[in-house]
C-alpha cells in the first residue's frame, strides 16, 4: 500500500502523511519511504544513448543570501551549507542526476564520459569544469554570464526545469533533507521525471522490479557517516 501511494503521488509524500494513511509510526513510515527511495535508483535509467544531451549543475542546501560575505561558504565545493548535484539529460531520453563533492573537471567529467557516448552532443553553460569535453564530444556552450541563454540548438532550459521541479518538490513536501540523505532524493525525483509519460501501474511495476537484492536496514540508514 505504502508503494502504491508514493509512486502514484506526483511530488513525492512525508513520512507523516504516510503514517497516516497506512496507520503506522512516523518513523516507520519514514524508514519504508526511504527503502522505496532505494529502489527509485534504476538501472533503466543510467546510461544515456547517442543525440543532444544537457549538462548542468545545481546546489542544494541553505540560502546564503543574508550570511555577511566573511560567512559564505558557497564555491565549487558547495560550502558548509550547499551540497553540488550534476545533471545530464539526453533530449527525449534519461535524466542521470548525481550528487558530488565538487563540480570541478576532475570530478565532473568522469561521471559524465562514463553515461555519454563520445562523439555524442552536449550542451552546457561556461563553467570552467566542462573544459575539455569537445574533445571527445561536440560540445556546444551557453553564456549565462553574459545573459545568453540560446545559442541556435544550444541550451539547458530542460535540465533547468528540472532542477525546479525537484527543488520545489523537496521544499513543498519534505522541507529540508540532510547532505546524507540527498542522493535517495535525488533519486527519487529522477524517476518520478524518467517515469512522467508512464501511467501509476506502469511506475509501480518497474520500481517493485528493482526492490530484490536491495536490501536496506535501518542501522544502515541511521549510521553516522564514517562509523
Amino acid at each position: 500500500m505504502a508503494h502504491y501511494i508514493f509512486s502514484s503521488h506526483k511530488k513525492g509524500i512525508s513520512s507523516h502523511q504516510l503514517a497516516k494513511d497506512i496507520t503506522v509510526t512516523q518513523k516507520s513510515a519514514w524508514f519504508i519511504l526511504h527503502r522505496l527511495r532505494n529502489a527509485y535508483d534504476h538501472p533503466n535509467f543510467k546510461k544515456i544513448t547517442h543525440g543532444i544531451t544537457e549538462i548542468d549543475e545545481t546546489f542544494y542546501g541553505g540560502n546564503e543570501t543574508n550570511k555577511h560575505k566573511d560567512k559564505k561558504t558557497f564555491g565549487a565545493h558547495g560550502g558548509k551549507t550547499k551540497k553540488p548535484v550534476l545533471g545530464m539529460l539526453q533530449r527525449n531520453g534519461n535524466l542521470i542526476a548525481t550528487v558530488v563533492d565538487q563540480v570541478n573537471g576532475s570530478t565532473i567529467k568522469p561521471i559524465i564520459y562514463n553515461a555519454i557516448p563520445e562523439k555524442s552532443v552536449v550542451i552546457t553553460d561556461e563553467w570552467q569544469g566542462y573544459k575539455g569535453l569537445g574533445k571527445t564530444h561536440y560540445h556546444f556552450t551557453v553564456n549565462h554570464s553574459a545573459k545568453q541563454y540560446v545559442n541556435g540548438l544550444a541550451h539547458t532550459n530542460s535540465i533547468e526545469n528540472f532542477w525546479s521541479h525537484m527543488k520545489r518538490g523537496i521544499d513543498g513536501i519534505y522541507h529540508s533533507v540532510s547532505f546524507k540523505h540527498l542522493q535517495s532524493y535525488v533519486n527519487e525525483y529522477a524517476l518520478r521525471f524518467n517515469t512522467r509519460k508512464q501511467d501509476t501501474a506502469q511506475r509501480f511495476n518497474l520500481t517493485l522490479s528493482n526492490v530484490d537484492g536491495k536490501k536496506l536496514t535501518y542501522k544502515l540508514l541511521t549510521k553516522k557517516d564514517g562509523k
